[in-house]
Formats: C-alpha cells, structure tokens, sequence
C-alpha cells in the first residue's frame, strides 16, 4: 500500500523540519491545518482548524491518508507550560486520532515531551522511568498518551508516541538559551547565567525530525525517546557555542546559576529507537555550528 502521509503542526519550529524530511524521503505529504508553512506553497492543504474541529471527520475523509503525524500543540514560549490550551489540545487531539481511524487510517506518530517522566530519575527510558509530569502541559501531554495508546489499541491502529527531548537548531523560539546565548556571544547582548553543571539530552532538530519520520514510516508502536542518549554538560555547550562564535565563554560561566527545581540530569536513553536503524547524522557541535550560520529548512524533494 502506497505511504500517504498527513501533517499536522507543519507551521511550527519542528514541524517545517519534519515536512522536509518527509519529502525528501519522497512521500505524498499533505497537510491538515489552517496554513502552509513558508516555502512550502506546492503542499496540498486540507483545511480544518484542529481547535475548533467543526469539519474535521469531512477533511480526514477528504485527505484519505494512511499515516497520520501529529505535531500542533500550543508552543508559545513561556506561556504553554500553563496555558489552558493544553486541555484543548488534549481534546482536539483525541477527536483528530477518532476521525483518522473512522476514515481508515494505520499508523499514527504523534509528538510527546520529555516532561511527562518524573524528572528526578535523571536518566530516563521508555516504560521504565516513573511519569510524573510537573506541569500542566505535562500532564496534558501524559493524558493524552494514555487516552491515545486506548484507542488506537481499540481500533487497531499502531501508534508511536514520541517523548522529545531538547532539540535545537536554526528556527527555535528567539527567547531560548541557545539563541539567546549565540547573540550574547555576537555582542548583541548582556550576558546571562545559566546551569553549567546541569547535564541535558540534546539532539539537533533536522535528527529529531528524521526520527519522528522512521517511527511513522515504519509504522511502529508504543513509547519512544526522542533524543541522542548522550548527556551534553551546559558548560561545554555553553563553551562550545562561544567558541564557534568566536567569542570569550568567561562572562556566561561566571554567572553560573540554577533555577529551583531544574533537574541536575535529563536525559532519554535512545536503545528503543535506535532500533529501529535511526542513527543521528549530526554530532552535538555540527548542530551547533548551524546556529551560528543557519543552514535553511530544504524544500528539495529527491527524485
């Protein structure tokens, strides 16, 4: 059976990545939403708002797709740890796996977080580490996994639900550390303090994108780490990133700084998905080098 594949959160930081990827793996990729993301003009888009849901059994109809990417959730920076649209989202995103598999669809890959694990394990795998999400959008993203894996359980379709962790590159909200360090070390900004000792999951975003793509591909099921399973220091990125900018890491360093309740470790073991033959193809500093001089999201489609 031909892959057609349908998208939502294009429009978003990981989403434009997730639709390059797809298309250069050559396949029929529409989108369902309420735009096209820039660059993308020539992408077939079926119309619905998610929010509002009021045509979405007719659009999901109409795509006829058989794979389903889920992506759109509210992201806003700042703001989506609490906001009330996670309920929203939580709903619009049972009722969207509904009319999926009314309309006969097989396989699902939807985007969960790493914030619905217990952060004081650390060291985080699949199935394995207690969740105990501490946010609101955690426990949105928790719920809506477990109301998810039911019923695509019950209406057999398989579901790959993927706990991302931390991926970063060129098109990330202005406001994050890592572009907010990159202007720092450009002169473009005061300096700022930041948990040095503290150890992260990292992984660029264009991998991020590529493995979300090969659980959906593939049509595999159950819970995934999206992520390197490589610890990353703060204050080697921090001192990495300078470098390549060019510029002294001295000033962030000297304000070395944890907000209360950040975790000293968090990171995903990555055994379940590399399994699957996913390998990242860019190491932590060729990401961050594209920070510095962005590399463009392709539209390029492979013959």
């Amino acid at each position: 059976m031909a892959v057609k594949v349908l998208l939502t959160g294009a429009s978003g930081y990981l989403g434009r990545y997730v639709l390059a990827h797809l298309r250069a793996q050559g396949c029929e990729v529409a989108v369902l939403g309420r735009s096209l993301p820039p660059g993308f003009e020539d992408v077939p888009l079926v119309h619905c708002d998610l929010l509002d849901g009021a045509n979405l059994a007719e659009a999901l109809q109409t795509a006829g797709a058989s794979h389903l990417m889920h992506l759109a959730w509210t992201t806003e920076y700042g703001k989506y740890w609490t906001s009330p649209l996670n309920f929203r989202w939580a709903d619009a995103t049972l009722r969207l796996l509904q009319a999926f598999a009314d309309a006969g669809g097989q396989h699902v890959a939807i985007a969960g977080s790493c914030a619905e694990y217990d952060w004081a394990a650390g060291y985080l795998r699949e199935d394995v580490s207690p969740y105990a999400p501490a946010t609101l959008y955690g426990v949105a993203k928790d719920a809506t996994r477990r109301m998810a894996a039911a019923l695509c359980a019950a209406r057999d379709v398989s579901l790959a639900w993927g706990h991302i962790f931390f991926p970063f590159g060129p098109g990330e909200a202005p406001q994050r550390m890592l572009p907010s360090l990159v202007r720092v070390f450009r002169g473009e900004a005061p300096p700022f303090g930041v948990n040095v000792a503290a150890y992260r999951g990292m992984l660029p975003v264009p991998d991020a994108a590529a493995a979300l793509a090969t659980l959906l591909l593939q049509g595999c099921g159950g819970n995934f780490n999206i992520c390197s399973g490589e610890p990353s220091r703060i204050g080697d990125v921090v001192a990495t990133l300078a470098r390549l900018c060019g510029a002294d890491p001295a000033p962030v360093l000297a304000l070395a700084t944890a907000r209360p309740g950040d975790p000293p470790m968090l990171v995903g073991d990555s055994t379940r998905l590399r399994a699957t033959g996913w390998r990242p193809q860019l190491t932590l500093e060729q990401g961050l080098a594209a920070m510095v001089v962005p590399v463009p999201v392709t539209t390029k489609v492979t013959p």
